[in-house]
C-alpha cells in the first residue's frame, strides 16, 4: 500500500469533493505549481488510488428513487452456486451494489427502481429467476439519511 502524504489526502479530499476542478483551481487550493498536482493524480492513478471518475446522478431527477435492500440466501454453498450467483447478478441493470456477506444471509443488493410496481417486475422476472436462490427478504428505503461516496483518507 501506498504512504500518502498530507497533500496528497486534501487532493484526493478535493478530487472526492468534485472531479471536474482543473489542476489550476487545485494547484491554488493545494498551494502547489500545475504540473506537481498532474504528476501528483497521475501518481494516484496508476497505483489505483484513484480508480475512476464519474458523474453522480440524482435519483429522483430520472426517475429511479425506490431503493430496496434485498438480502439473499443461496441455497446452498459451492463454488459453483456462488460464482454462477454473482455473474447473473452482475448483469443486472437494478442492482447497483452486491456484497458477499456474513450472517444470516450470503448477500445483500441495493436494488433502485422507479416504484413499487417496477421492483415486483424486477424480482419475478429477474431475480427470482438466478438459479440457486433460496430465499430473499426486501426492505424498502423510507429516508436516505446518508449518502455519500467520498471515503476519508
Amino acid at each position: 500500500m501506498i504512504q500518502l502524504d498530507t497533500i496528497d489526502k486534501k487532493l484526493l479530499h478535493f478530487l472526492q469533493q468534485d472531479s471536474k476542478q482543473t489542476n489550476k483551481e487545485l494547484s491554488n487550493k493545494l498551494n502547489l505549481s500545475v504540473t506537481a498536482v498532474y504528476e501528483r493524480i497521475k501518481k494516484l492513478e496508476r497505483e489505483e488510488i484513484i480508480s475512476k471518475y464519474v458523474a453522480l446522478i440524482n435519483k429522483k431527477s430520472v426517475g429511479k428513487a425506490f431503493v430496496t435492500f434485498c438480502s439473499i440466501k443461496l441455497v446452498q454453498h459451492s463454488k459453483d452456486y456462488v460464482v454462477d450467483f454473482e455473474k447473473q447478478v452482475a448483469n443486472l441493470e437494478e442492482v447497483l451494489e452486491c456484497y458477499h456477506i456474513s450472517g444470516d444471509y450470503d448477500y445483500l443488493l441495493k436494488v433502485i427502481v422507479a416504484d413499487m410496481d417496477e421492483f415486483r417486475e424486477f424480482m419475478v422476472k429477474k431475480l427470482t429467476t438466478i438459479s440457486h436462490i433460496g430465499s430473499t427478504h426486501s426492505a424498502f428505503m423510507i429516508n436516505e439519511v446518508k449518502h455519500t461516496t467520498a471515503i476519508k483518507v
